[in-house]
């Protein structure tokens, strides 16, 4: 006993020793209880926020998809998803560092996931497509091995393997690009799947200007029935550079039946049946519907380019104040646009 400690404090210290045993375990769950409600409260904000962000994604909202997205990865800041879709949203709004920043984070997060290294390599490219020659480089190197990397870890992850095809092919062999190297990656694709293959050959060619040898890859991709709804639109538009409305056809017929709910078909339908002069209103009621449904995204074809086809649609028509009308909307959209802007001069030309 301490000096000066008598009995009735040593009891009630004896006491206070006692009974904080029992306090603490009930303070120390209370506690984990509260730790546990916050966190899974947090992780299902980030969750309602995570699927909001995708649904402003979907509709080409991406500015509100980017705010909803941060807002998730604040509450779930592990969840690479959430990453990944941020990397599409910048990389949509041409926000180069952020998309890059984006996609780096799901690939720490997730290493081993390939289709974050897809994406990371898109990120990559996409800035050094806008980078000055040295920068534009080293982009461009790291695009490279982010797409090799992807198609080691998921040989069968298709879009990286034609994304590295198409680098191998287009690329100098200053940043590693070769056509040697796509070829055994097209050979081995080829027995993946025969469609993927064949559309890899074809996409091999048209970046070597090789066109005669791209048309006869093409046509092999779409009877080997490709699954990828961007396979064959991208093949439509090919056919759409290249005036090939019986192609154009066909890519319609199978991206409807593969995804019946993409909007892209519609467009091809119509642009194919203005190259064919078809005077019905079809090809306007095709190319409206797609103007409501279609998102503006990659590998859609934008509003500008449907505009401009209800230009030449009126124009067969001979109804030049209508095609002139649609022209001035597709400039409107993009001002750069010598498309639209010549045929806008052509038809103010002949008006009487």
């Amino acid at each position: 006993m301490f000096p000066g400690m008598d009995r009735a404090t040593k009891s009630v210290g004896a006491q206070h020793r006692r009974v904080p045993l029992r306090c603490i375990a009930g303070h120390m769950i209370v506690f984990f209880c509260a730790v546990l409600c916050v966190s899974a409260g947090a992780i299902v904000r980030a969750d309602d926020n995570l699927e909001s962000g995708r649904q402003a994604y979907e509709i080409s909202d991406y500015p509100k998809a980017i705010q909803l997205l941060q807002q998730a990865a604040s509450e779930d800041p592990k969840n690479p998803e959430i990453f990944l879709l941020l990397a599409k949203s910048f990389n949509e709004l041409q926000q180069h560092d952020q998309a890059i920043a984006s996609a780096e984070k799901a690939v720490a997060l997730s290493p081993q996931n390939s289709v974050y290294h897809e994406w990371l390599g898109r990120a990559y490219g996409e800035k050094a497509e806008h980078a000055g020659p040295f920068s534009g480089m080293s982009l461009a190197k790291k695009t490279q091995k982010e797409f090799d990397t992807a198609v080691h870890l998921d040989e069968k992850n298709y879009s990286a393997r034609q994304a590295l095809i198409e680098y191998d092919c287009s690329a100098p062999g200053i940043v590693g690009g070769g056509e040697d190297k796509a070829v055994p990656q097209i050979a081995r694709l080829t027995e993946l799947d025969a469609a993927e293959g064949h559309y890899a050959a074809g996409n091999c060619r048209r970046q070597k200007k090789d066109f005669a040898s791209a048309d006869a890859e093409f046509t092999k991709a779409l009877d080997s029935k490709p699954k990828s709804a961007n396979l064959i639109y991208d093949i439509g538009d090919y056919a759409m550079k290249h005036n090939q409305p019986d192609r154009l056809l066909a890519v319609a017929d199978q991206g409807e039946a593969v995804a019946p709910s993409d909007p892209r078909g519609k467009f091809y339908r119509a642009v194919a049946l203005i190259i064919k002069k078809n005077n019905t209103a079809q090809p306007e009621t095709l190319l409206r519907e797609y103007l409501k449904t279609a998102p503006t995204r990659n590998g859609y074809p934008r509003p500008r380019e449907a505009h401009e086809w209800l230009g030449r649609y009126y124009e067969n028509q001979n109804k030049p104040q209508a095609a002139i009308a649609e022209y001035e909307a597709a400039l409107k959209l993009d001002p750069k646009s010598h498309t639209a802007s010549d045929a806008i001069k052509r038809l103010r030309k002949s008006e009487p």
